[in-house]
């Protein structure tokens, strides 16, 4: 009989810096839909399993989602969506991590990946990052809202995020 020993997920891509806080999602007030995204390059093949992203701050509770894509880094564009993953997210997230499990799949290594997020009904603060003028990030930041959905890349801010891949 042969023993298959399954390599336990592990952090593959981190930035748990957080010094400030981006939000995503919209007030009551406001119909105004505010999206944010992080793009990485995957350093190992393997399998990924999850994706945690860190909550500031839940001003409304509600379902977020994070959507997983190749990403075109020449032309800074979002390929087709390669997996989805929603949670439900409350006051009780706040100051946490907050993991998306996503569908079984194979990054590439050296491949450019991101990940964007949504909020539906919610309002929640994603922990961030400001870089100084001559230490950007390795990867970028992405805002954009329902009035700009193309949004904007900033490399001297990144989200704090995990990627953990089985290899």
């Amino acid at each position: 009989m042969e023993t298959i020993i399954h390599d336990r997920p592990r952090p593959v891509v981190t930035q748990i810096q957080n010094n400030t806080s981006l939000w995503i999602g919209h007030l009551q007030t406001d119909p105004t839909e505010h999206y944010a995204g992080q793009i990485f390059e995957c350093p190992v093949q393997g399998r990924i399993d999850n994706i945690q992203i860190y909550s500031s701050a839940v001003q409304n509770p509600g379902e977020m989602v994070l959507s997983l894509h190749l990403f075109d880094e020449k032309r800074k564009q979002w390929g087709a969506a390669l997996g989805t993953a929603s949670v439900t997210v409350d006051k009780r997230d706040e100051e946490k991590w907050i993991r998306f499990h996503l569908p079984a799949m194979s990054l590439q290594k050296n491949e450019t990946y991101g990940f964007r997020l949504h909020a539906n009904d919610a309002m929640v603060a994603i922990g961030e990052a400001a870089a100084g003028n001559r230490h950007p990030f390795a990867g970028h930041e992405w805002h954009a809202d329902s009035r700009d959905r193309n949004g904007h890349f900033y490399k001297y801010f990144s989200l704090a995020f995990k990627v953990e891949m089985s290899m």
